[in-house]
């Protein structure tokens, strides 16, 4: 009995360690990214799929859709709201959430915004939501409850709305963050960078002037959908050319469909300062 006490004390105090070290914590001065979700708008695995990557037993392998969240300073916010926000804020373990910036209106984007109730409960203040002004009146139509301000349903969510104008920062807990306008094939919409880490997602091309705002950062995530080329996304190679002109330190690939292959196989074909990136994945800055 005495050694299995000690057995399982070893193992608690393992497993507590694991989770502090896997855990973003705020720091004075750094910025921790945390892939809360970095598959295509059907996730993997796909419903119904009989792809091999779908029936993958890595659990690199498995992705929800495409999130993160970013800690710094005493400031949480998340990038992106899909519908799988809740399980991803459950695996995180996210207990605050100070603000929800947009980069478009697509449902995989936005669709879990009724699932920020809990921390509005939480916090007792509204949320804000920042965002393009035409994603923003498309929130509003399909979250009307939300937005309404007569006889308002006592358990909707408090939010505050903030337009995002290109070529206009905005500041977040005295951090300015700056819109870099992508085209997601005709839909023009918003990536971010934030001091020296830029995050991109669901580009097909981008204006000169918009790639010199990204310049000099540090990290960039950006999509690789597939290898077969697509209408409104980068392939594979077409973010590896986009990485190669732009030259971060450390890039990392999101927004990824099964059709990209096995993460462990497509990994070892890249270059060695581009990673695939994967759901809970923890990266600082």
């Amino acid at each position: 009995m005495r050694i299995n006490f000690y057995f399982c004390k070893y193992l608690v105090f393992y497993f507590l360690d694991l989770e502090i070290l896997s855990s973003p914590r705020f720091k004075k001065g750094i910025m921790q990214i945390y892939f809360l979700g970095t598959g295509t708008s059907q996730g993997i695995p796909v419903i119904g799929s009989k792809h091999p990557v779908c029936k993958s037993n890595d659990p690199k392998d498995v992705r929800l859709r495409v999130s993160v969240w970013l800690t710094w300073e005493d400031n949480s916010i998340v990038i992106d709201c899909g519908p799988d926000f809740r399980q991803q804020m459950l695996n995180s373990g996210c207990e605050k959430l100070d603000a929800i910036i947009f980069t478009h209106e697509h449902a995989d984007h936005t669709a879990g915004l009724d699932d920020i109730r809990p921390f509005y409960f939480q916090q007792k203040k509204n949320i804000p939501l920042f965002a393009h002004n035409r994603v923003l009146e498309n929130i509003k139509k399909r979250f009307e409850y939300i937005f309404t301000t007569v006889d308002k349903y006592p358990g909707a969510p408090g939010v505050d709305v903030i337009e995002i104008k290109n070529n206009h920062n905005f500041v977040i807990g005295n951090t300015n963050i700056t819109p870099i306008e992508v085209n997601h094939g005709n839909l023009s919409i918003f990536g971010f960078r934030i001091n020296d880490f830029v995050y991109l997602t669901d580009v097909k091309s981008i204006n000169d002037s918009e790639m010199e705002k990204i310049k000099g950062a540090k990290i960039l995530v950006v999509n690789a959908l597939r290898e077969e080329a697509h209408q409104t996304h980068f392939n594979l190679q077409e973010a590896l050319d986009f990485i190669h002109l732009l030259q971060p330190e450390k890039a990392y690939l999101t927004h990824i469909s099964h059709l990209l292959g096995f993460h462990e196989e497509v990994q070892k074909r890249l270059p060695h300062n581009v990673f695939l990136a994967y759901d809970n994945l923890i990266v600082s800055i």
